[in-house]
């Protein structure tokens, strides 16, 4: 599954929507997908599954790439 996560660079970094970044990762769950970017150091705001036509949609976009960490 495709997760969609919503964050700021540093974990120090009041989320401010405007500095708002997201990266789509694949993962079995979303503690699956949190665990697989804890050492990033980001503070993260939201994770969210995406699929069907939500994940159509994003797929239109030219900055669709998805993270596949181990």
């Amino acid at each position: 599954m495709i997760f969609k996560v919503y964050f700021q660079e540093s974990n120090k970094q009041v989320p401010v929507r405007e500095k708002t970044q997201t990266i789509y990762v694949e993962g079995d769950s979303e503690r699956d997908v949190r665990t697989k970017i804890a050492d990033r150091q980001y503070n993260i705001e939201y994770v969210e599954a995406v699929q069907g036509n939500y994940l159509e949609y994003e797929k239109q976009k030219e900055d669709f790439e998805v993270l596949e960490i181990e």
